[in-house]
């Protein structure tokens, strides 16, 4: 019986969602929940959300210690959505364990499980060769995720994120607020750098996801807004 059902949720379309409760992944799990393509999301959370759906399985996990829930890492597609800020996260050795370990943890025991996708939001800029720490960090998990041998690995790299956050983020505020006079003026090779809602990422990945492709596919902010 434990082998059919293991086989059982192999063939249902599962989804796991790391950063649920984030700008991007709190749209993303709104989305996958009510998509038809999906019979169960799962949320990897370090405490449990006020949310309930038939759809809806939560997973407590210590994240420095993901090797104790690899074996729930299984199904479809995972989408990575984790990240912090220099304000929330000044020590900069935990920024990468957000920003780079963890996501490439949650890669490797994907692959090992034989997940198919692996989706990652990532950010406009990123290179491993940058001087700024923030893109440096995105830049070096991206191509460290390449080296993993997933089937499919997609990776999201959207400019100023605009949408309501949980946290309030004055500058942030402001900066949007220019965006809205900016953003007209970026064109042709400039567009990428327009702003773009948190949900327009979160449908473009769950429409990706469905398209069942392989290989790897890097989408900067105006493709973002052309697949969602």
């Amino acid at each position: 019986m434990r082998i059919f059902a293991k086989i059982m949720r192999t063939m249902a379309n599962k989804a796991i969602i790391a950063g649920s409760s984030g700008l991007i992944g709190s749209k993303l799990l709104d989305i996958l929940l009510q998509e038809a393509f999906y019979d169960e999301v799962l949320i990897l959370v370090r405490k449990e959300l006020p949310l309930k759906h038939h759809k809806l399985t939560q997973l407590v996990v210590d994240f420095n210690r993901l090797d104790t829930n690899k074996d729930h890492l299984t199904g479809h597609a995972l989408f990575c959505c984790l990240g912090t800020t220099k304000a929330k996260t000044p020590d900069k050795a935990v920024y990468r364990a957000i920003d780079h370990d963890y996501p490439l943890q949650l890669a490797q025991f994907a692959h090992q499980n034989g997940m198919e996708q692996y989706h990652l939001v990532s950010s406009i800029g990123a290179n491993a060769a940058s001087s700024a720490f923030y893109l440096k960090t995105k830049g070096e998990t991206e191509n460290d995720l390449q080296k993993v041998g997933l089937p499919a690995l997609y990776i999201y790299r959207p400019s100023l994120l605009t949408g309501d956050r949980q946290e309030k983020r004055v500058m942030e505020k402001i900066i949007t607020a220019l965006y809205i006079i900016i953003n007209p003026l970026l064109f042709g090779g400039l567009k990428k750098y327009r702003s773009i809602p948190a949900a327009t990422v979160a449908a473009a990945m769950c429409r990706q996801s469905i398209q069942n492709t392989k290989g790897l596919f890097i989408y900067e902010s105006d493709k973002i807004k052309q697949l969602a």
